[in-house]
């Protein structure tokens, strides 16, 4: 092994175990991890940031405008609203919509498309009287398994088309991927719907999920001149009890009291700590008097705007207040917005609601000037829990925001357009048609995936030049000798799918790719049913909510442990290989 080839694989060793380990975001360890290599000279300086420039990281940056085009037309509600009954059959709606996602995953980014989707599934739970968790890991699996059959539905396969036109001289095209991803995902989609759903866990509260959905830990101030002053706090639980308010606790100059804070007399500016919906929250609040956490900006609000109003928002990884307070991000000063209350399912929060560290699948309150909330939700990244009723540009360029796209992807898929010039030419039509505001093309792209892929396509690139792919191939063939293509394809599946479970899964294809064509060439056989393997285990994460974003999105809303994906996960996982194999070795012969 080289000098090279140690300080690389040490490298990777590294954004692996911070990637696990979780404390920073995986764009800032990737970028750190591309830095020391070009300082430690195994990534050439005029290769440094050749991987921002990649196509690979255009196409992402492009699918993520064209779905925010999609999105603000009214195409994919004008779909959903027609579609969906909350008088139907849970096994049926979960078929219609896990069907619904995985054809929408196909065509636009599937985190994307489950952003679109959840609202409409959690509203629909509520209408139907039963817990969203019986219904969201569903979806979230089913947009996952759509995005294996096109180009661009999901980030590994674009990473995987550049390395093979890197590699072999000519990339895959929109549909190579359908005849294995495609009916991969339909036979995913079909165990999904008939029997998986079935595997998630039920607990003795299972019905009562859909109320504690939106039960928060959240405060609320004793103002200046309250009756409530010089009473003990036990006092208010009666009231508490007629609201369904649990009283948890109480604030004083900014330290929780315990013990026997119950007999505690009250005074002006205490903070109350509660357990409660949203309701049962304004209930209480009126009936004492009571002001929010933050007395002082509400009063402010109410005397700048046309009232308040209280909505409700899910963090995904990617949001700026994910590991962040409230106060850290200015919400109040920087949006005239309070955090009311936070909902983590199994996890007590122990101090003030805003100096606490907000997680991605929390579920948060927000007190919003009326009007303004869907401005609020884009400037933290969080998404809605009800559909916001919105409609951004007139209804009449649906059709036009449908047909640009579809033209798009038909040009491409023929071959009269290189994909990411077509997908920028849809880009510039949806600004110049006003589908998409100029002022916000931006705020769409997820930049740290871009930054991700930025820093990484180098480094992979450096580890296949120095050898270090080639050295890991070796190992495989080494282990495999002797074992049929059904077998070797399967190990290489496995390895990679273990390693798309726990880290981020455009990461796992970067690494996973050039292996799979390395092993190929010391086989002698065709590299492109190796990188099929590749492209289908990168995207089948299940076994965990950190594997895909979409699992780590649906944890909150859907009232989920940790341990719960892998019931439904490991044998989704088991189908996806044993379809796969047969599939790849049918229409990708070695």
């Amino acid at each position: 092994m080289t000098t090279d080839q140690i300080i690389l694989f040490s490298l990777f060793g590294g954004v692996f175990a911070m990637l696990l380990w979780g404390r920073f975001r995986y764009d800032l360890v990737a970028f750190s991890a591309l830095m020391v290599g070009v300082v430690l000279g195994v990534v050439p300086v005029k290769d440094a940031f050749s991987g921002f420039g990649h196509s690979a990281t255009l196409v992402v940056a492009l699918v993520l405008v064209v779905s925010a085009g999609l999105v603000r037309s009214g195409a994919v509600f004008l779909i959903t609203r027609t579609m969906v009954d909350s008088s139907r059959a849970l096994g049926g709606h979960i078929a219609l919509m896990g069907g619904f996602g995985g054809i929408l995953s196909a065509f636009m980014n599937n985190v994307a498309a489950l952003a679109l989707l959840m609202p409409v599934d959690i509203q629909t739970a509520h209408k139907a009287g039963r817990s969203p968790g019986l219904s969201l890991m569903p979806l979230s699996f089913a947009t996952i398994l759509g995005g294996m059959a096109t180009l661009i539905g999901t980030p590994p396969n674009i990473i995987i088309a550049a390395i093979r036109e890197e590699s072999l001289g000519e990339p895959f095209s929109m549909f190579d991927f359908a005849p294995v991803g495609g009916l991969t995902a339909i036979a995913g989609l079909i165990f999904v719907a008939l029997i998986g759903w079935r595997l998630i866990p039920k607990r003795e509260d299972a019905t009562a999920q859909v109320a504690e959905l939106g039960d928060y830990i959240a405060e609320l101030t004793v103002p200046e001149g309250n009756k409530l002053i010089g009473q003990r706090l036990e006092e208010l639980y009666e009231e508490a009890e007629k609201a369904d308010v649990a009283i948890i606790g109480l604030i004083r100059d900014g330290k929780r009291r315990y013990g026997r804070s119950r007999y505690t007399m009250l005074q002006a500016e205490d903070a109350l700590v509660l357990e409660a919906s949203p309701d049962a929250l304004d209930e209480f609040r009126s009936a004492l008097s009571l002001a929010f956490s933050d007395e002082k900006r509400e009063s402010l609000l109410k005397a700048e705007g046309d009232g308040l109003e209280v909505i409700e928002a899910v963090v995904p990884v990617e949001s700026r207040l994910n590991g962040r307070t409230a106060q850290a991000v200015g919400l109040a000063w920087r949006q005239r917005s309070v955090l009311l209350g936070i909902s983590r399912r199994g996890k007590s929060i122990r101090q003030q609601v805003r100096k606490t560290e907000v997680e991605a699948g929390d579920i948060l309150l927000l007190l919003v000037p009326r009007g303004t909330g869907a401005d609020v939700m884009d400037w933290l990244g969080v998404l809605p829990l009800a559909s916001r009723g919105l409609s951004v540009t007139e209804n009449s360029k649906t059709w036009l925001a449908i047909g640009l796209f579809a033209a798009a992807v038909l040009a491409a898929s023929l071959g009269l357009v290189y994909l990411p010039v077509a997908l920028g030419l849809v880009v510039v039509a949806y600004v110049l048609s006003k589908i998409l505001p100029l002022q916000e093309l931006y705020d769409h792209i997820e930049w740290p995936v871009v930054v991700l892929l930025g820093s990484m396509i180098p480094l992979g690139a450096a580890l296949e030049t120095s050898g270090g792919t080639e050295l890991i191939a070796s190992s495989l063939v080494n282990l495999t000798q002797g074992w049929p293509a059904w077998a070797i394809l399967t190990v290489l599946m496995v390895v990679t799918m273990t390693l798309s479970d726990v880290l981020n899964n455009t990461a796992t294809a970067i690494v996973a790719a050039p292996i799979g064509i390395q092993m190929a060439q010391q086989l002698g056989v065709n590299p492109d049913p190796f990188l099929m393997a590749v492209a289908i285990a990168a995207s089948a994460a299940f076994l965990t909510p950190i594997g895909h974003k979409n699992n780590t999105l649906v944890l909150g809303p859907g009232g989920y442990h940790f341990g719960d994906y892998w019931r439904m996960g490991l044998p989704l996982e088991i189908l996806v290989v044993s379809v796969s194999i047969p599939l790849i070795l049918i229409f990708w012969p070695l």
